[in-house]
């Protein structure tokens, strides 16, 4: 595949924190933490297993994916493919996570981006997928809608923005995403709060003087 092309996991990281997805992408910093390296087993496991066929439905796993189109690539968890019967088929992403459902997009935007993959790829509309969670150990499903595809071809277009520039942007004011980044040591957001720089850096993207 063509290495220019954003990887499916990139979207994600930009979703989460542009300064993350700069420090991962940009400067080729990588650390793991217990989420981390739990969410690797986890999609170890998953990506093992051997492809299934049940009546009408075939399961294949760490299918590799990609879109010209959208300027994107990635291996998904799981595709679900079923045979209708007017002859076609149903693609059915399936993206496996260790955490539990969110209120943000970040995982949705990562799905939403295998949908998109597998439109180009095979030409037919995918209209939905799910996240399975582990923490909750269930699937959420989530609709590929016109919000969510909007949302996602904008966070490729800034993603690939960013990687571009070869910019780092300075730490998110978001402490609660900080506290689960296994870069917050190498990101060090604290040490901008500590010297109060985190006022000055909210007054300017609110545009305040």
């Amino acid at each position: 595949m063509d290495e220019n092309l954003l990887s499916l996991s990139a979207l994600q990281h930009y979703a989460y924190c542009p300064r993350q997805f700069a420090l991962i992408h940009t400067e080729q910093v990588w650390a793991d933490n217990f989420f981390t390296a739990q969410g690797n087993v986890l999609h170890e496991r998953v990506d093992s297993g051997l492809p299934e066929q049940r009546g009408n439905v075939r399961s294949e796993r760490a299918v590799e994916v990609a879109s010209v189109a959208h300027g994107i690539k990635g291996k998904m968890d799981l595709l679900e493919i079923e045979a209708l019967p007017d002859g076609t088929k149903r693609y059915f992403p399936v993206e496996y996570k260790r955490g539990k459902p969110k209120l943000a997009d970040w995982d949705r935007i990562q799905l939403c981006a295998q949908a998109l993959c597998l439109e180009d790829m095979h030409g037919v509309p995918v209209t939905e997928g799910a996240i399975w969670y582990w923490e909750v150990r269930r699937r959420e499903p989530v609709a590929i809608d016109s919000v969510l595809r909007q949302a996602t071809v904008n966070v490729i277009a800034d993603a690939r923005a960013l990687l571009l520039s070869q910019k780092t942007p300075p730490p998110t004011l978001n402490k609660s995403l900080c506290k689960a980044c296994s870069l917050h040591d190498l990101c060090m957001p604290d040490a901008l709060r500590a010297d109060k720089s985190e006022s000055y850096v909210s007054s300017m993207l609110t545009g305040q003087s």
